[in-house]
């Protein structure tokens, strides 16, 4: 798993790629998200796309990845959720907790930056 931070109008992008599943993406989730926020991000949007696989570790991980941003005053939107993602975040109930967007334009807008 690997993940790459870009910047774009003031918002921090996080683009996983591979699995977020429990020992491998999770904690590399984690610890992106603990960088960017010590780095002086506030907001924050990760771009799903290209996670091939997620488990309850890394639903778990982006819980606590919107927790830590918004308890730090900042926000955390997703972006691009492959199907399968889409469906865990429903059967939850979590893609009521997040705001979920399929275009970076309009995600990036949303922050009102």
């Amino acid at each position: 798993m690997k993940i790459t931070t870009r910047m774009r109008q003031g918002v921090t992008v996080l683009e996983p790629k591979g699995k977020i599943t429990i020992g491998e993406g999770d904690v590399a989730l984690r610890e992106a998200v603990h960088e960017a926020m010590n780095a002086g991000a506030k907001h924050m949007l990760i771009n799903l796309q290209d996670t091939t696989t997620i488990d309850s570790s890394g639903i778990g991980e982006l819980v606590a990845a919107y927790t830590t941003v918004t308890n730090r005053g900042g926000d955390l939107k997703l972006l691009n959720l492959p199907p399968k993602v889409h469906d865990i975040l429903q059967i939850t109930q979590l893609v009521t907790v997040f705001e979920v967007f399929e275009n970076e334009d309009e995600a990036i807008d949303s922050f009102g930056l």
